[in-house]
């Protein structure tokens, strides 16, 4: 399939998390295709080794999401170099199975990182987005039974770390289909699109299972059996970031087993997902928590 990427010579595209899993295959084959990539990335040293390992066009930024302080800095540098983006691919993650902790502004870490920020780099930088450009969201079949509690959306009674998980999963998706709403609506022509990788093997899960010590890595190792490789789990994201003829509100996953693995296809949505009445519920509580209004 990514034989079949149009060409990208031309185009800037920003990738978060891409020193490694996921995000390190995207960027590689968007500027093995001709794109600029930035490699948007927490650890920059890590950044300019995967970087080093990219045969095509990259550059390497500062970005954690889990600090406003930080998104707002990088999007207020990002859009003085480059005034005109292409596509910005919100793949950064993290998988916290552990105890419950906090992002720099005290939001639940996991809906900090994998949702809010990528909510408030995405407003930053609309003002950027040149026309025909996408976006992407990363989301999780996971998010197939999550819910989210408005009265409690950092999960501050009764954590679970599993909960959080897919409830950040099902925020990112809310935020991907309630984007593309707002994009039809204010007449923009950039379209907003979703996908999620199945179950892939990166390397999330050894990390997740950290805080178990021995027994952890022995259920890694067991989870790491039943996943596809990180290359085949990346094409879902790259199909909706590249494919001619992807529509707004689109979202892409494997079609086999469950939606686990296989060729990409259309996948599901969890129907509250697809409730606009949430994503303007969702939406209005992102703008208060970041601070940043758009659309």
């Amino acid at each position: 399939m990514t034989d079949q990427i149009p060409d990208q010579h031309g185009r800037v595209a920003v990738v978060t998390g891409a020193n490694s899993g996921l995000g390190l295959v995207t960027a590689t084959e968007l500027a093995r295709h001709g794109a600029h990539v930035v490699l948007a990335v927490r650890d920059t040293a890590a950044g300019e080794r995967a970087a080093r390992a990219i045969d095509g066009d990259t550059e390497v930024r500062e970005l954690d999401l889990a600090s406003l302080r930080s998104v707002r800095a990088f999007a207020a540098k990002l859009a003085i170099d480059h005034p005109a983006i292409d596509l910005l691919v919100n793949n950064a993650g993290v998988v916290l199975l552990g105890p419950r902790r906090t992002s720099a502004d005290g939001f639940e870490l996991q809906l900090a990182t994998n949702a809010l920020g990528h909510f408030a780099l995405t407003g930053l930088l609309l003002g950027t987005l040149a026309a025909g450009s996408r976006v992407v969201n990363l989301s999780s079949i996971t998010h197939k039974n999550a819910h989210l509690d408005f009265d409690d959306l950092m999960l501050e009674r009764g954590y679970r770390a599993t909960t959080a998980y897919g409830r950040s999963k099902l925020a990112t998706t809310v935020f991907g289909l309630e984007l593309d709403r707002r994009l039809r609506s204010a007449g923009l022509p950039i379209a907003a699109v979703l996908a999620h990788p199945g179950l892939t093997r990166t390397n999330l899960t050894p990390r997740a299972w950290e805080h178990r010590g021995r027994t952890g890595r022995v259920i890694a190792r067991l989870g790491l059996l039943a996943t596809q490789p990180v290359e085949r789990g990346a094409l879902p994201q790259l199909y909706a970031a590249t494919a001619v003829g992807v529509r707004g509100g689109q979202f892409f996953g494997p079609a086999g087993l469950g939606e686990t693995r296989g060729r990409v296809g259309e996948a599901r949505l969890n129907p509250e997902a697809a409730d606009p009445a949430v994503g303007r519920r969702l939406w209005a509580a992102a703008e208060e928590l970041t601070g940043v209004s758009y659309l």
